[in-house]
Parts: structure tokens; sequence; C-alpha cells
């Protein structure tokens, strides 16, 4: 009988509801579920002071302390990592999980598929999780992402708004439902099936060609745009609040305007550079635009 890991980290709850219906079809498979929680557990809803105040340590992958788990091998056929990104970085369990020694030695010379839950932008945070596999002597076999499909700054306000209350639910009567939508979250069954024909037969080859010839999983040109360049100025800015943060006041008010360019940033700054970019840029760069999609769908998957 074959034997998985599933692990994982949910704040909220969607990554296990994905999870739930990525392993309906695991039939005779022994499979060992973990779900990790920090020693200082991240409170949901959030606070908004807290959740601004993660982002320095969240970008800069800080390791926290994890609460004790145990696995039930010593090794696996197949490793399901689930994980949800926050400010285009791994969470900040999911972060320590890839720097703790005791998970790391089980990755060694195991096929690893990632699980993700996000907004709409998971490649910067990929980038990571493939590096630190990698490192550990794993290797990633498939990659699938469940996003939110809404346009960009109506799911941003959504997604604030489930973050800050607790409440998913259409804020206002006009913003969509936030995060991954049922139909997508059941569309994992679907997606899982070639993942336990590849762990059946043994062979992993051509996996990601399969899942994504579902035409379930993509990224869109604008969030891929945003998102090449955005990593680089919260890297800028969890430096900056680092630095500058000698006490607890200092750091309360670098967090804050850290707060108010973000917020600028997104609803004024971005919806004017998107305009330019699609009119103007977009078409004249379609090419490499495929070509970028392809390279970070198949992100250290071997073809």
């Amino acid at each position: 009988m074959k034997n998985i890991l599933v692990i994982s980290y949910s704040q909220t709850g969607q990554l296990n509801d994905i999870l739930d219906c990525f392993l309906i079809p695991f039939k005779g498979v022994e499979i060992d579920r973990i779900n990790i929680q920090p020693r200082e557990e991240f409170v949901f809803p959030w606070i908004s002071s807290v959740f601004f105040d993660t982002m320095p340590e969240t970008v800069l992958e800080e390791k926290i302390d994890l609460m004790p788990y145990d696995f039930r091998a010593n090794s696996y056929d197949l490793i399901i990592l689930g994980y949800q990104p926050w400010f285009l970085s791994p969470s900040l369990p999911i972060s320590s999980l890839l720097q703790d020694s005791k998970f790391l030695a089980v990755l060694n010379n195991t096929p690893i598929v990632t699980v993700i839950g996000s907004r709409n932008m998971w490649i910067n945070s990929q980038i990571s999780v493939v590096n630190r596999i990698e490192s550990a002597g794993g290797r990633i076999v498939a990659n699938v992402p469940f996003i939110d499909r809404h346009q960009n700054l109506l799911s941003a306000l959504s997604i604030l708004h489930w973050m800050l209350t607790g409440k998913k639910e259409r804020k206002w009567g006009f913003l969509p439902l936030p995060g991954v939508s049922r139909k997508d979250i059941e569309s994992a069954e679907v997606l899982a099936e070639p993942v336990t024909q590849a762990l059946h037969k043994g062979d992993y080859l051509g996996l990601q060609e399969r899942i994504l010839k579902k035409k379930l999983v993509d990224i869109h040109p604008s969030i891929l745009f945003i998102e090449m360049r955005a990593k680089r100025l919260f890297i800028f800015w969890a430096n900056l609040i680092k630095r500058k943060s000698i006490n607890t006041k200092k750091r309360n008010f670098w967090v804050a305007m850290y707060k108010y360019y973000l917020i600028f940033a997104l609803f004024v700054v971005s919806p004017i550079v998107l305009a330019v970019y699609t009119l103007l840029v977009r078409p004249i760069i379609w090419s490499s635009i495929k070509k970028n999609k392809e390279h970070f769908l198949y992100l250290g998957i071997e073809r």
C-alpha cells in the first residue's frame, strides 16, 4: 500500500477544505495527515495592526516556533504540502516548517506536490518553497494553485473584509464572495486524479502537464506583471521596518507607513499602471508573457 504524507497550515480553514477535496481520489492509500500549528497562534480573524505587523518577518522568512508534530513513518512515497502565501511569501508557519530539520529529513529523495490556497498571487512564494525543497533533496513533481478568480481590486477588498472580520460574505451586497470559489474547491478532486495515477505507477514525469490539460490552472498576465514587481517592494519595506524598529513605537510608526503605502499602491497606482500595461505593453511582449507563464507553471518540475 502506498504511503503519503499530507502536511499543511490553514489559518482560515479554506486550505483544509481544498485538501479534503484533493484527497478524495486517493483510495487504498495510507494517508498521514498533519496540520501544523505555530506555538504562538495567529488568531483569525486578524486584527489590522497585527496583520500588517506580520509582514516583515514573513517576507524575510524568519523562523518561528511550531507546536510538536510526529510522522507515522520514516519515509513516504509522496508528500503533499499545502500552504498559503502571505505577503507574496510562504506563510510564517510554512517557512518555519521548511527550515525544520525534522521535516527537511523526510523530504530527502521524495516526490512532493504543492497545493496552494491563495488570493491570486503565488509565484514568489512558490519560488521560495521550491528552493527550500530542492536544497533538502526533495523534488517537486506538481504544483496545484487555487486562487480567487475575481477582478484584482474587488478581490482585495473582499479578502480584507474576510481577513479582518472573519465574515465570508458579499460585503456591501456587490463585492464577490471572498476566497477560492466553492466550484474551484470542489475541482480539486479532478486535479488530484492525475496525481493518484502517478503515485500508483511510481512515475511522475509529465504529471504537471496532465494537470494543466484540465484547463483549471493558469496565470493571468496582469497578475504576473504585478507580482514580478511587487516582491522587491515588499523586501524593501520589510528591511526598512526591521532596521528602523529600535523600539515598539518606532516599529508601529513604520508599519503604519507601510500600510498606507500598500493601500495607495494597490488602489491608486496599480490600476493606472495596469491600464497602460494592458493597452500598450502587453500586446507587444505577448510571446515573452507566454514563455514566463509556462516557466512559472512548471517551476522546479522536470519535464
